[in-house]
């Protein structure tokens, strides 16, 4: 019997002190380095909003935030690699309408875009942006669709992988207006872009942040924005009511998530520092040069994210099987 009370006791203080110590380690978060896992390459327009998300978080949490690129088949390795983290809040990662709705329905993942993680916040949204080469013979938005008309079949788009929003806003242009695209496909838009500039590829479907400052320096043509409001940013560039695709409105978002599994007062101090970093002027600044908009203070939480990113997936998931769009 004494030996069994000692047992006992052993066990009640064990029990005990895991209860103490999990509220403390949570306390005492972040007491390192956080990484921030960005799951395309660097140079591209996640990449951007990334490094000026995690720069903002370092200010409330006191630790830097690292970015680490892991790109490669849209964006699924690296999302991997937050699914399989340890749920510590040290490894985050930034997801968006690709990584975390459209890859669901695209590919065979070793994960699941909801079940595997925790969301924590929504970040910004931006729509997408019609490009080509700086030496491609149209103007606008109604003489770039006659040119892919006439070369249908043979026009070269750049895009950032199967099941990336370039690769799909391509689908819904060529359903839109009748034209046929050859899709070249890159590790990530960035590259893409690379290629545009370089004349490699005809055309792509770029997002704000990796091509307005190509557009602004001339290396690159801007066509539309797949929006029914110009970017703050460019408000040269017309939307696509004004350049004659009505309706054809297409946007991308950016969220943080965690590993599922991640305490909840960590899952808030990670929420709390990335609100606070949307709430600087500099950094509200440096996003709205990029093409972003942001989300109402109501749309802040991980619940609302949850419920957003619940919202897409209805949305967007029949339509891409309907096209039978999946990984090569």
């Amino acid at each position: 019997m004494p030996t069994r009370r000692v047992f006992l006791s052993a066990f009640n203080l064990a029990a005990i002190l895991a209860v103490l110590t999990g509220p403390l380690a949570a306390d005492d978060y972040p007491s390192r380095p956080v990484t921030m896992i960005v799951p395309f390459p660097a140079g591209g327009p996640t990449d951007a909003i990334g490094r000026v998300v995690a720069q903002g978080m370092q200010a409330s949490l006191g630790r830097p935030v690292v970015v680490e690129n892991l790109g490669g088949a849209a964006g699924s390795l690296g999302t991997e690699k937050v699914a399989l983290a340890t749920p510590d809040g040290y490894t985050i990662g930034l997801g968006n309408s690709v990584t975390h709705v459209l890859n669901g329905a695209i590919y065979s993942l070793k994960y699941d875009v909801v079940k595997d993680f925790e969301p924590v916040g929504l970040l910004v949204a931006e729509p997408a942006v019609l490009v080509g080469r700086s030496t491609l013979p149209a103007n606008n938005l109604r003489e770039f669709i006659s040119w892919l008309k006439d070369n249908s079949g043979k026009a070269l788009a750049g895009t950032g992988g199967t099941g990336t929003v370039s690769d799909v806003v391509l689908y819904f242009l060529e359903k839109q207006t009748g034209v046929s695209v050859q899709r070249v496909p890159y590790r990530g838009l960035g590259p893409a872009i690379q290629a545009l500039m370089a004349g490699e590829v005809d055309l792509s479907v770029g997002l704000p942040a990796n091509v307005l400052g190509q557009v602004q320096a001339g290396t690159i043509k801007a066509f539309a924005v797949t929006s029914k409001t110009r970017l703050v940013g460019a408000p040269n560039i017309p939307t696509v009511d004004e350049a004659g695709l009505q309706g054809f409105y297409q946007s991308n978002w950016h969220a943080l998530f965690v590993p599922k599994g991640t305490p909840k007062e960590i899952i808030q101090k990670l929420n709390a520092a990335a609100v606070a970093a949307l709430a600087d002027p500099q950094i509200r600044e440096r996003l709205v040069a990029d093409g972003q908009d942001f989300f109402p203070p109501d749309e802040s939480t991980p619940e609302a994210l949850a419920a957003f990113q619940q919202r897409e997936i209805a949305q967007r998931w029949p339509i891409v099987k309907a096209a039978g769009i999946k990984s090569e």
